[in-house]
Parts: C-alpha cells; structure tokens; sequence
C-alpha cells in the first residue's frame, strides 16, 4: 500500500493549529477575567473618578478630625496652669476661625433646580433651569452684608477661605460634591438678614426667574440654628493680617452697619430648632 505523506503534513499541521486556538483561547478568557477585575477597582468614567474621590475625601476627614480630637485633648493636658487664663481669648479665635460649632438665631436659605416641563415656555434655555455658583455666591455675600456671624454650606462651615464652584447642576465644595437643593445658613438677627438678601439687585434678579420658570426658592427664620465646625486646614500661605487690625474685635467695638450690637451666636448646645416662615417666596 502506498503512504501520503502529504495527508499526514496536512494531519500534523491541523493538530498545531488547533492546539495554537486552544492556547489564544486561554489567553484571550485571562485577559477578560483581569480586565474585569480591574473595572471593579478603577473608575471607568469621570463621573466615577469624582464619587471615588469624594468617598476617600470622607473617609481621610474622618480620619483627620479623629486625630484633631487627639491632639486637643494631648495639648489641654500638657498646657501649663497659666494658659487658663486666656480661655477667654482662645474661644474668640476659635469662634472666628469657624473652629467651633456655635448656635443661635438667623436664617436658612434654600434653592433648587426649576422643574424641566419649564423648557415648554418661549424663549427659555437649559441653563435658566439651573442654580449657578454666582446665585450661591449672591445670596452668601448678602448675608455676610447684613451681619451673619456665621454661616454653612450644604452642612458645612463657612469661613473666610471657603471656596466653591459649580459644574453644570453640581457643587463643588471642600472637595466634596453637592446636587440641589442648596441649603445655606446664617447665624444673625434675622430680619436684618432678610431686608440684606432683599435688599440685593442679583437676588431681585433670581427672584424673576423664580416666578417665570419655577427656581426653587425660599427663606425661613429660625430661633436655634446649629452650625457645625470647619472642618479642613486654616492656615494661610499667601496672607497675612495687616498691622493694627484687631481680627477679635467685637461688634460692639465696632458694629456693622445695620447689624445688632449684640453678637447673637454661641458656642453650639444639643438643641431642637424651631422654624417660622417669614412670608417669602417657596417654590417646591
């Protein structure tokens, strides 16, 4: 019988290449499983990459303020006798430097997005369905004018480092992220406060937009508001208090324009607030 040795080339040749199949396979289900594994570990998009960062922020925060917590008491107990003394001074610069919780009468602010259905009105954009970082910051430097001795942000501190800014409908602030509706809160005489907020042709402006399209809006009193501490680092680089500027002076030393004489914050206390409406525009 004749042999072929052509057919057993052919034989061999089928053998290798499916043997070579067979091992890209097992690579190819490698690779998948790795990359798979790795998606559950990294961001895949820019949306993810902020909520990972914002949830470490959290979480070193929590980390940072316990470590605060130890080194305060470290430094009460090792204080010498002498340092009782100026208790007094060191609650005013921990008042002024927001290192504190304080409590007292004033005013919460909210605003929020305008409903979408609002597009359907002539000539109405997109962007005029938004709450925009010049809003906040409108309604923030009006009740600094009319006398807030302290205020908050989505919850947090605000002092005279605090910056923010917004991307579209989302707030960036001491590097968390905030959506609508935005809550700012001010420690003060309230009806000072409001007339300041009223007083204001930015907010006049807002309020125009809140009767055409619906941006979310309303004002309301309260006896007992609670403000938290700040939280983050307060050091200045850049800055410097000039000569002869008295940075604890009182507002009875001197008193800001249309402002009680009288400082009407605390250090904060356990306590229930309680709220009165003043009559101002609400928009759910």
């Amino acid at each position: 019988m004749t042999r072929h040795p052509r057919r057993r080339r052919l034989t061999t040749g089928s053998v290798a290449v499916g043997i070579v199949l067979a091992l890209a396979g097992v690579l190819f289900a490698a690779n998948a499983r790795l990359a798979q594994g790795q998606e559950s570990r990294a961001p895949q998009s820019l949306t993810d990459l902020a909520v990972a960062a914002s949830d470490r922020l959290a979480k070193l925060t929590t980390q940072v303020d316990s470590l605060r917590a130890d080194v305060e008491q470290l430094t009460t107990a090792q204080a010498p006798a002498g340092a009782a003394a100026n208790g007094a001074q060191t609650s005013l610069v921990e008042i002024a430097s927001g290192r504190v919780a304080v409590a007292g009468p004033g005013l919460t602010v909210q605003l929020t997005d305008a409903p979408s259905d609002a597009l359907r009105q002539a000539g109405v954009r997109p962007d005029d369905l938004l709450v925009h970082q010049q809003d906040l910051q409108v309604v923030i430097n009006a009740l600094w004018a009319g006398g807030a001795e302290a205020m908050s942000l989505q919850g947090q501190r605000v002092i005279s480092t605090t910056a923010f800014r917004c991307v579209g409908n989302v707030l960036s602030l001491h590097g968390r992220l905030y959506s609508p509706p935005y809550v700012i809160r001010a420690i003060g005489d309230a009806k000072t406060l409001r007339a300041s907020l009223y007083a204001s042709p930015q907010i006049q402006v807002y309020l125009q937009y809140v009767d055409a399209v619906g941006l979310g809006w309303s004002v309301n009193s309260s006896t007992a508001l609670t403000l938290p501490a700040y939280e983050g680092t307060t050091e200045l680089q850049y800055a410097s208090v000039p000569a002869g500027i008295d940075v604890l002076a009182t507002t009875a030393d001197s008193p800001t324009s249309g402002a009680s004489a009288t400082p009407a914050m605390t250090p904060a206390a356990p306590s229930s607030a309680s709220t009165t409406s003043e009559g101002s525009p609400s928009v759910p």
